[in-house]
């Protein structure tokens, strides 16, 4: 139904449609950067142009095809992708209790359907805190034109298992559970040229950043 009449689709999801014009009405989206819905493993998109274009008018972002907020599609978007990615399916990140455990949050902390504060809302305050100066993290500064731009990898671990979570320019990118220990994770990303990662793009002009 998603891809067909996504519209619809959202509708048919009350908690899904007041979530998303709760965190519109609380301008909540403003605190995430930008992503595009090209999976940089597949090289497809995750949603069709039908869905993204109706969730950012719910949300009422104007976003351009393939570049959205990074918020509304990683939470509410991959929801409601039905994508093969090599990782599996996106929204598992939301339905397993792994991001939640690794965070050492309940079980159902980031449900997306429990009562009280939004999907999104939970999940930027937990990577806000997976984010901070005092937390286990890895800056990057990715090269740029320009410059560089700052970027930070917060990486998660309770009881064996890990996540990370990641931001761009101080704007918040995406979390998701990892299958690797918190030294693995800091060796594997240390090694690698500073690029962005997990589907994000550069902030928009909206969103200035610091060049160095």
């Amino acid at each position: 139904m998603a891809s067909a009449d996504p519209d619809r689709a959202i509708a048919s999801l009350p908690w899904l449609d007041a979530s998303i014009t709760a965190d519109r009405d609380a301008g909540a989206f403003s605190a995430w950067g930008e992503s595009t819905i090209i999976d940089e493993n597949t090289g497809e998109p995750v949603i069709g142009t039908g869905l993204f274009t109706a969730l950012h008018d719910r949300a009422g972002i104007s976003a351009t095809w393939p570049v959205g907020n990074a918020g509304l599609l990683h939470c509410y978007g991959y929801l409601l992708s039905r994508a093969a990615t090599p990782y599996g399916l996106k929204r598992e990140r939301w339905l397993s209790s792994e991001l939640a455990r690794a965070a050492g949050l309940s079980d159902d902390a980031l449900s997306p359907w429990r009562p009280g504060p939004t999907l999104l809302s939970r999940a930027a305050r937990l990577m806000t805190s997976a984010l901070a100066d005092d937390a286990a993290h890895l800056d990057i500064a990715v090269p740029t034109p320009d410059g560089t731009v700052p970027s930070r990898v917060g990486i998660l671990h309770n009881a064996s298992t890990s996540a990370v979570a990641y931001s761009v320019a101080g704007l918040l990118i995406t979390a998701f559970p990892v299958s690797a220990p918190p030294e693995q994770i800091r060796a594997d990303l240390s090694a690698e040229a500073p690029r962005l990662r997990w589907n994000a793009v550069l902030p928009a002009p909206a969103h200035p950043y610091r060049v160095s």
